[in-house]
């Protein structure tokens, strides 16, 4: 995220006021007139249809909400599988993730207004009332800056604006006295110690008792943040800064973004992700419109809409010009370096950049936001969800995904700008597959691999706060929202700020006049709103047409553009660049081609052969990035030929009632007995061996005999458990932990080994569960005694008929902690210093992944790999036109993503070799790439 959360709303169309006139965004203005000119060719949507589609997503939310109350309620979130709530400290560390948790009910703060959007008055007024009696705002606890910000400060201040517009209106909220706003204060002033630093970025974390101070604070001697941490803050604080009269707020979040902007590269006019806070250094010096970024850019263009500061708008602009000169190539939108632009810094996307589209149509830029949001869709109807990071032809590369609202958030607002009813049946899909595929009986559950369809234990804050609210307010028409919903801005939370704060307190002075813009060129400052017949020419099929190209871009396709290639070069004869999959280290043309590209060959005295790119010597900039491509293929073929024995994760889906298949977990497979991957799965009834741990004959033969034996991990070889359970009877066996708290939350899966010996005469299919996975069965056993689950490699879809008899389930009935989400990293072997699948993932913290992220890479082969040549290292994007078949790939990538060692963590990631070396004609020093690759 930049968002952790994600979400980055904005505020639709304006009021028309007149103070408004006076600092309306153009492309604000724009998207109010484009809303009733345009119609597009698609079938409209019935009002009934709409209707129901808007009554499903209130029953959705009462589900996630209602669960949350009953099950989870002061805690911080819901824990939706084992039905209990996350409270700090109590369950297993997830690292940055749980910055955003600070023992104040998140996730009731981060849906006040949501409730008020879905016309849940009354039970809005029950919330408050619950927040000023029961929230604590002085824990002694350390929590993310920005996460608080955008989530709880964010919050109160969202549900104290519609506090105040239905106090006004005279029927509820009349007992209401700014208490929300006092809280919102007192949470202000809480954060303000983490500014305390000579640039003015802030801190990253903060002690919500302590600030700062040391060493009771536990934080405040951290050196780097993100871009997005450190600039995504003018809108909360202004707000409260004009809300309450104290313009500290607004002074302390200015001079941050003012110091950014400071340091923005200055040929490119692009930003890195993270930043020293005490020097400006850059730390990372990849850029990109996506995690560690993102809401950087959104808050420079609404703090131009709210705040009517013209010098928003002319950084935004100059910002913007960049990125669609660099970063945007149709439909996708890649990483470079902020000094060598037009060097791609990664070979791959994260799920962040969603919200980008919605922001272009904010802007005006209505083509480029119809290309990339259709880019993104067809990635969804292939995974059923958008995977954390995706690569360039479109495999998974992280494969998680925390029900992130950004797609919807981008699907609302295109709607919301075109009138074209393609977006309803885009935004139907989203709903479809949240109940089918997320939805479970204590709440909706986060995907933990959309390629099994295992489920994490997690429901983030942010599901709430801006999913529900997006996809309600794409269907609803104007007199189902009981108030005006233009007289709002959409925080990147999706908060609600009311837009009359433009005119309210305005002490500090419109122009800011601590930057010098002489340099800019005015040409990038569009001052009026574009014309509507530019944005949507006389053609009713004007955004089908920008779609129907990239309908296949997914499954069918050679995406063109993703790569910039020397197209014009090819025509004429030239000879494309050198593959990876072709080099051969004894070919002197080969040496004389890599020389020419920048990178030099070392043989190395174990007989490994090492490659190193200098940029800076390459023939020329083509060579250079020809250089830097090859050296990224490498990578990837270097990491593929170290998997190819290794097996994907399994699952384990309870079908029985009341579960319905609706809990998924992700288990450890077994290198002998049945393949599930080339065998029909298998299903039936779970029962426990005798002796649980099956190291000897079993004494309850006909317990198992015709069902899934459940045996505890220890005292005996895998393969003598299977041999026992399969004499017994047994069609299949489970496997669960013997270290009692054990998760796969914590600890990554590993698959289990054979015993040395010949294990052709295995013939069932073993999985393994780590022990919060094994009690969520046996749990299951205990409440309804017969349980019948499924093998498989992945989940499979659920039976309506089973469904539609579902029962009402007990609080427990839910339980489910699914496995590690295993990356498929195409640039991790040899370049950069990982860590495990899960502290990388793209979660809460708007930290970004580390890139191949320099003009300068290395990379080692062994002699053995020199001349090898897999089929299933080909590019899609091959540079002679030649597509391979992304469903193969997908299924060849699956099957050698994970660690074949037993008892290895899968999420394990090879050292890196050496450092990877700057070698830039700027004025910047020698770096290494960041040790983790986490958002």
């Amino acid at each position: 995220m930049s968002e952790a959360g994600g979400g980055r709303g904005f505020g639709s169309s304006v009021p028309q006021r007149a103070p408004w006139s006076l600092v309306a965004a153009a492309a604000a203005l724009c998207l109010v007139s484009a809303t009733s000119v345009w119609t597009a060719g698609a079938s409209p949507m019935s009002r009934e249809e709409k209707q129901k589609l808007g009554n499903q997503v209130l029953e959705m939310f009462d589900h996630a909400y209602g669960n949350y109350m009953e099950h989870a309620y002061p805690a911080d979130e819901l824990m939706p599988l084992t039905c209990r709530g996350r409270v700090r400290g109590q369950e297993p560390s997830r690292g940055d993730v749980d910055d955003a948790l600070g023992k104040f009910s998140l996730t009731l703060i981060d849906s006040l207004d949501t409730l008020v959007v879905l016309n849940k008055t009354k039970e809005f007024e029950d919330a408050v009332r619950k927040v000023l009696r029961d929230v604590n705002l002085d824990n002694d606890v350390v929590v993310s800056v920005f996460e608080t910000n955008i989530r709880v400060l964010g919050g109160l201040l969202g549900g104290h604006s519609l506090a105040i517009m239905l106090k006004e209106k005279g029927e509820y909220m009349q007992w209401y006295n700014d208490e929300l706003l006092q809280m919102a204060k007192q949470l202000g002033y809480k954060l303000l110690p983490a500014f305390n630093t000579t640039s003015g970025l802030p801190y990253p974390r903060i002690n919500l008792k302590f600030g700062i101070r040391k060493p009771e604070a536990r934080t405040g001697t951290e050196t780097d943040t993100c871009t997005a941490c450190a600039g995504t803050l003018i809108l909360e604080f202004a707000a409260l800064s004009r809300f309450t009269g104290a313009t500290i707020f607004e002074e302390y979040a200015r001079k941050a973004l003012d110091f950014l902007w400071e340091k923005r590269q200055r040929s490119s006019n692009l930003v890195g992700v993270t930043i020293n806070i005490h020097t400006g250094d850059w730390v990372r010096k990849d850029s990109g419109v996506g995690a560690g970024i993102d809401s950087y850019y959104e808050y420079l263009l609404k703090a131009y809409v709210l705040l009517g500061d013209d010098s928003f708008l002319e950084r935004f602009n100059t910002h913007y010009d960049a990125i669609m000169r660099y970063i945007s190539q149709p439909p996708l939108l890649l990483d470079v370096h902020i000094h060598k632009p037009m060097l791609n810094a990664r070979t791959w996307m994260d799920a962040l950049l969603a919200f980008f589209p919605g922001l272009q149509v904010l802007k005006g830029d209505i083509r480029p936001a119809i290309e990339t949001h259709e880019m993104l869709y067809q990635v969804i109807k292939k995974h059923n969800f958008l995977p954390e990071a995706f690569t360039t032809d479109f495999r998974v590369h992280w494969a998680q995904h925390p029900l992130r609202p950004e797609f919807a958030e981008s699907t609302y607002f295109l709607y919301k700008a075109t009138g074209d009813p393609y977006y309803l049946e885009v935004g139907k899909t989203l709903i479809e597959n949240l109940n089918k595929y997320a939805r479970v009986p204590c709440g909706f559950a986060a995907m933990k691999d959309v390629r099994t369809g295992s489920h994490e234990d997690r429901m983030d804050s942010f599901f709430l706060a801006e999913m529900f609210k997006y996809l309600y307010l794409l269907f609803a028409d104007k007199e189902d929202v009981i108030f005006d919903i233009e007289d709002y801005i959409f925080t990147t939370e999706a908060h609600l700020l009311p837009l009359w704060l433009s005119t309210t307190n305005q002490r500090l002075s419109k122009k800011n006049t601590t930057s010098e813009y002489t340099e800019l060129d005015d040409s990038n400052f569009d001052w009026t709103c574009p014309n509507t017949q530019i944005l949507f020419p006389n053609d009713p099929l004007y955004a089908q047409s920008i779609r129907e190209p990239l309908k296949n871009v997914v499954d069918k396709s050679c995406p063109r553009g993703i790569i910039r290639v020397r197209e014009e070069s090819f025509r004429s004869g030239a000879k494309p660049p050198l593959r990876a999959r072709d080099f051969m280290a004894t070919n002197p043309e080969h040496l004389e081609i890599l020389k020419k590209m920048g990178v030099s060959l070392i043989h190395l005295k174990d007989g490994r052969v090492q490659l190193v790119q200098h940029a800076i010597q390459a023939a020329s900039s083509i060579d250079a990035e020809d250089g830097l491509r090859f050296m990224q293929e490498m990578i990837e073929l270097s990491s593929q030929q170290q998997k190819e024995q290794q097996l994907p994760p399994r699952a384990v889906q309870i079908v029985s009632h009341p579960f319905f298949g609706r809990v998924v977990l992700t288990a450890g497979p077994a290198q002998f007995g049945l393949d599930l991957s080339k065998h029909k799965e298998t299903r039936g009834f779970v029962a426990s061996s005798k002796p649980y741990n099956g190291c000897s004959e079993l004494t309850n033969p006909e317990s198992v005999m015709g069902k899934i034996a459940l045996i505890q991990r220890g005292q005996c070889m895998f393969a003598e458990k299977a041999r026992n359970i399969q004499n017994a009877g047994a069609i299949g066996g489970i496997v669960i932990d013997d270290n009692e708290g054990s998760s796969s939350d914590t600890a990554p899966l590993f698959q289990m080994a054979g015993d040395g010996k010949d294990t052709d005469d295995i013939t069932i299919p073993m999985l393994f569960l780590f022990s919060k996975e094994g009690s969520i069965i046996l749990d299951a056993i205990r409440e309804y005694e017969e349980v019948e689950v499924l093998l498989s490699d992945k989940a499979k879809d659920r039976d309506p008929e089973m469904e539609n008899e579902e029962q009402p389930s007990s609080e427990n009935d839910s339980q489910n902690q699914s496995a590690e989400q295993i990356a498929s990293s195409s640039q991790e072997v040899d370049l950069v210093d990982q860590e495990s699948p899960e502290e990388s993932s793209l979660n809460s913290h708007p930290e970004s992944l580390s890139p191949a992220d320099t003009d300068n890479a290395a990379a080692s082969i062994s002699p053995s790999e020199q001349n090898s040549n897999p089929t299933e290292n080909h590019e899609t994007t091959s540079l002679d036109g030649e597509c391979t078949d992304l469903d193969n790939q997908l299924q060849e990538q699956s099957e050698t993503e994970e660690d074949s060692n037993p008892n290895v963590s899968w999420g394990k990631k090879v050292q890196p070799i050496d450092s990877i070396l700057a070698d830039w004609n700027e004025d910047i020093e020698a770096f290494e790439m960041m040790e983790k690759d986490e958002l």
